[in-house]
């Protein structure tokens, strides 16, 4: 896929148009590379590399230790299309939301220091939230290392943390068996982040270079073989169940296992309730999906958590934002977990079965297994529960009586508009919340966000890497004002590669969640939350994105008819009620029985 399938209306030279003679020669090297042997430089061999593994966009910043590598990049720019963000973070953001949405790797470029420390917090984003990259930093030269050299840090040591593995590499015939290993281990088993680390004299040096595709790694088991006995087990358990209720979370996306969790849950009658990463993994109008779990997700499935007799839990860590208290977390229940990595069993809730692999085989064996079942009178508290929070909550949040706009009734306007086939990028704080809770989802991949780490400021980067990754698919980016200022600086980005994304700031002034809890728990002390915003409406003008601003509920439903039809970037912001709060919620500490609902 090139740039111009890519991206709408996006500036194309005459040399971007033509294939020169060298253009043709680097694509006859790449077929090459994987076969022969030929004398290059390091950092041409990086570029190499990238095309061997299908890398047809990066995102990233040039600087002074990273220049060989955006030199030779130059080069190949009709095979590898660079986007400029505009800060290094933006550009682990923008892989995020690529990776997420496309299934593929996401890769970012960071020269060393600063440009490699600003990544540290989209790495970690992407390691809690299970998100392949691959991020490649330049670095001072070898002979510089530890000497405090200009633009010098240890970023192999600050990003240990927050990686499933990283490298430096000192020697250019180093690169391409790093960058194998670094593809495959980021993409495999449970995905997470990975970087490379690449001196400056390393990216010069030549070597005799060929490209050969990492498939294992002594004492590295990405996918842990599935104990039949245990599958046995968890299905008699299923079977004899009188309340079964199955938590579903990314894990079932990441395994491409829609399709076999689908198969399972209609099998065996079994209500299912997601967590914000497993969001649209099966349809939002499934008469089997009880909705959310967690601190503001659902009434029903949250309360009888606490009722269930056998709770599955199936690509999901057990967080403590679903589980609340653990001492009164499903004690009652038998607890079955499926999941792809060793480390998450019995690590918050005891397990009674544990059946480790890759979600699809895991489901796959476990159909037949299953007996059909309905559990028609179980069902039934799920629906009775859901009209007491319909009208408790869901009511007013989506036809709501006052005169301020609500968060939620913003939402519903989208979801007629976009008819659930949008995929919604949201941020981090009270409208992440609505987003989740309202957003109907059709298809599998559509809800992007910031999960485990809470990153405010993932959304507008998060949304260009997303759309970039599904060109063809409508792409949402749902944010505060808080948050949408924090990353601000992308609206250049979306200007200058014409990335035709929709941005909606929801805009009450706040900081939403932190002025939500100083209410609830700090006798309404608003220290520090309150936002003077400047006009949203004039700066992205400025960046030559047609821009709007709704304060009239009459007027919403007309902006975003407009925002959604519009053929390229778009803005609207919708000043909504500035003290609204989120509910459902379960308070910091107390058991999801204890949910409340106003």
């Amino acid at each position: 896929m090139n740039s111009n399938q890519i991206l709408k209306n996006k500036p194309t030279s005459n040399t971007n148009r033509m294939k020169t003679t060298q253009t043709i020669q680097n694509k006859t090297q790449a077929q090459k590379s994987t076969q022969t042997t030929e004398r290059i430089s390091g950092s041409e061999a990086v570029i190499r590399c990238l095309l061997a593994e299908g890398v047809d966009i990066l995102y990233g910043y040039p600087g002074g230790a990273i220049m060989p590598v955006y030199d030779e990049l130059y080069k190949y720019q009709d095979q590898l299309h660079h986007v400029l963000t505009r800060h290094e973070q933006g550009a682990t953001h923008a892989a995020q939301g690529y990776a997420r949405i496309s299934g593929k790797v996401g890769v970012c470029l960071a020269t060393s220091g600063p440009g490699a420390t600003n990544l540290i917090t989209g790495i970690a984003d992407a390691q809690i939230d299970s998100t392949p990259l691959v991020c490649i930093t330049g670095q001072v030269g070898s002979h510089l290392l530890g000497s405090d050299a200009f633009q010098e840090t240890d970023i192999v040591g600050i990003s240990t943390p927050v990686t499933k593995w990283n490298h430096q590499v000192t020697k250019a015939s180093q690169i391409p068996e790093v960058l194998a290993k670094a593809f495959y281990i980021a993409r495999s088993g449970r995905p997470g982040p990975v970087l490379v680390d690449i001196t400056k004299d390393a990216q010069f040096e030549e070597f005799d270079f060929s490209y050969k595709k990492c498939k294992t790694i002594r004492s590295y088991k990405p996918v842990p073989e599935t104990n039949l006995n245990a599958l046995l087990e968890a299905a008699e358990l299923i079977n004899n169940a009188k309340k079964p209720l199955v938590v579903w979370g990314q894990g079932v996306i990441l395994g491409k296992a829609e399709a076999e969790f689908k198969a399972v849950i209609e099998k065996a009658g079994l209500p299912a309730a997601w967590t914000i990463l497993g969001a649209s993994a099966i349809p939002s109008t499934h008469p089997l999906n009880v909705g959310m779990v967690g601190m503001h997700g659902n009434y029903a499935p949250n309360v009888l958590t606490n009722e269930c007799d056998v709770l599955i839990a199936i690509g999901m860590r057990f967080d403590d934002r679903v589980t609340g208290n653990l001492e009164s977390y499903a004690k009652q229940a038998k607890v079955i977990h499926f999941d792809i990595d060793p480390a998450e069993i019995d690590k918050n809730v005891k397990t009674d079965v544990a059946v480790l692999g890759d979600s699809k085989d895991s489901l796959k064996n476990l159909l037949p297994l299953l007996n059909p079942n309905s559990h028609i009178e179980w069902h039934q508290k799920f629906k009775d529960l859901y009209a007491l929070e319909y009208e408790k909550v869901i009511q007013d949040d989506l036809h709501p009586t006052k005169v301020g706009i609500t968060m939620g009734e913003v939402l519903k306007e989208i979801n007629i508009k976009t008819n659930g086939d949008a995929a919604i990028v949201s941020d981090v704080g009270q409208h992440q919340m609505i987003t989740c809770r309202y957003a109907n989802y059709n298809q599998s991949k559509s809800n992007i966000t910031s999960g485990g780490l809470g990153t405010m400021g993932f959304a507008l980067p998060a949304a260009i890497g997303a759309k970039m990754g599904a060109p063809d698919r409508e792409v949402v980016a749902v944010i505060g004002d808080g948050g949408y200022q924090m990353t601000i600086q992308e609206l250049g980005t979306i200007f200058q590669q014409q990335v035709p994304v929709k941005i909606v700031v929801l805009n009450n002034e706040f900081l939403g969640m932190v002025r939500q809890w100083q209410q609830l728990f700090f006798d309404k002390r608003y220290a520090s939350t309150e936002m003077v915003n400047p006009d949203f409406v004039v700066i992205a003008k400025g960046y030559d994105i047609k821009a709007q601003k709704v304060v009239d509920r009459k007027d919403l439903k007309a902006a975003v008819n407009e925002m959604i039809d519009h053929d390229g970037p778009y803005f609207l912001e919708v000043r909504v009620e500035k003290e609204a709060n989120v509910f459902p919620m379960i308070p910091t500490g107390a058991s999801v029985s204890d949910m409340r609902l106003e």
